[in-house]
This record gives C-alpha cells, sequence and structure tokens, in this order.
C-alpha cells in the first residue's frame, strides 16, 4: 500500500487542527490530483479511517485555517455524493493505473513487469461508461500483459498477482479484467478463463502458499518506478 501522499497529518483529536499547513504548502494541480488519487487508493485497501475528515481538507489559506479553528469552516462529508462527484471529475487514467503495477516483482526474477515489459500504459485501457442517470454501468479496467515467453509458466501467477493489486487498490465501482496479450502465450485463453473466473480466483487465494509468493510479488508494488534506494527508473 503506498504511504498516504496527503502532507496534511492525521490526528486522533481535533485540537491538532492548528498544525494544518498554510498557503505556503501549495502543490501543483498535478500533485494536487495524485495526492487525491494516492488518499483514495489507500482508503480503498482499507486504509483506517478518518473520524475528523481530515483528508477531505484542501490546503488551507491563513483565512480558512481561522475558520477552521472557530469551527466556522464547514468540512464535507466524506460519506455524501460530492466524493463520488469527485471521483468522477478526476478520472483515473491507464498512466495512473500503470503506477500501481509497474514495480511489482517477477515471480521468476529479481526484477519487476516494467523492467520486463511485462506490463506497459500502451496495454492498458480504462473506459467510464456515458453520463446517464438511467445507466448503471461500472468503470472498466482492461490490462493485458506480455509474458516472457510464449511458454511461461509463470503467466497464470502474474496475471493473478495483476488482478489482486487491482482489486486492492481501486474503489469497487470498478470492473478489473487482467488477459494476455493476444499471441504472446501458447495458452493465452486458457489463462485469461482462470484469471477472470472470480470463483477459481478466490479458491486460488485460500491456498496459503500461493497467497505467500502473491504477496511477495507486491512487497514492492509501492515502490510505483522508484528503485529500493530511492532512485528513479527512468
Amino acid at each position: 500500500m503506498p504511504d498516504n501522499a496527503n502532507p496534511i497529518l492525521k490526528s486522533s483529536t481535533p485540537s491538532h487542527f492548528s498544525s494544518l499547513p498554510s498557503s505556503s504548502s501549495v502543490l501543483t494541480e498535478h500533485q494536487e490530483r495524485r495526492k487525491r488519487f494516492l488518499g483514495r487508493v489507500q482508503e480503498a485497501s482499507g486504509a483506517q479511517e478518518d473520524p475528523y475528515y481530515l483528508d477531505s481538507v484542501d490546503l488551507l489559506d491563513d483565512e480558512s485555517e481561522e475558520d477552521l479553528k472557530t469551527g466556522s469552516l464547514k468540512l464535507p462529508d466524506k460519506r455524501s455524493g460530492s466524493d463520488d462527484e469527485e471521483q468522477e471529475e478526476e478520472r483515473i487514467d491507464s498512466e495512473e493505473i500503470f503506477d500501481l503495477i509497474r514495480s511489482i516483482t517477477d515471480p521468476e526474477h529479481p526484477l519487476t513487469l516494467e523492467d520486463l515489459s511485462v506490463v506497459s500504459p500502451a496495454q492498458i485501457t480504462v473506459s467510464y461508461p456515458p453520463t446517464d442517470p438511467d445507466r448503471s454501468d461500472s468503470p472498466h479496467v482492461l490490462v493485458r500483459f506480455t509474458p516472457t515467453i510464449p511458454h511461461c509458466s509463470m503467466a497464470t501467477l502474474i496475471g493473478l498477482t495483476l488482478r489482486v493489486r487491482l482489486l486492492r487498490s481501486l474503489p469497487a465501482r470498478f470492473k478489473v479484467d487482467i488477459k494476455i496479450k493476444e499471441g504472446s502465450h501458447q495458452s493465452e485463453n486458457s489463462v485469461n478463463k482462470q484469471l477472470n473466473d472470480k470463483e477459481r480466483v478466490a479458491a486460488a487465494l485460500e491456498n496459503n502458499h500461493l497467497l505467500g509468493v502473491v504477496q511477495q510479488c507486491l512487497s514492492t508494488a509501492h515502490l510505483r518506478g522508484a528503485k529500493p534506494d530511492g532512485s528513479s527508473s527512468h
């Protein structure tokens, strides 16, 4: 799970509201968007609930900070529909999905899936249903991956790891499909069927040994392209 990118520190009591950052901490628009996205990912992954909704507060200027202290500033209710509307406005794209999976470690090699060109932004599709109140379609994420060799025995395990990572990270409203890139594996159809069968996936994850291997592969996923020493892969 990625570290909370929100610079606003969480507190167990409201008395710490005075430590909220002022306008000197303003982020760029891109950084702010990324911060909110990572916050949603952490929340969807089972992060501890923030009882005072501090993660809902945008970076405050001095005047707003004073309003917060005196109680005249109204904090948004995360349980209302406003958060869903914000998620619709700030749609997750293929680059952000790639960011979630790029640093997963290959089960056979001490390299990431990005290093081995198993995953790439070009092989990820994110689609949203038309804005229509009469439709209940879910946003859809399709990730295609390329095994290192056509007879790769770890293809199913790689696909399972990708599925677990996205199901743990994305909001529940997203439908996720994991497939092998067409023509890149000799058992493509069989593997695809297994990876997108919910019952088979659930049964596989009840195997403690298999789950342990998946967890090991995911242990580096939080790096998001950085190397363990802090350097970037690009």
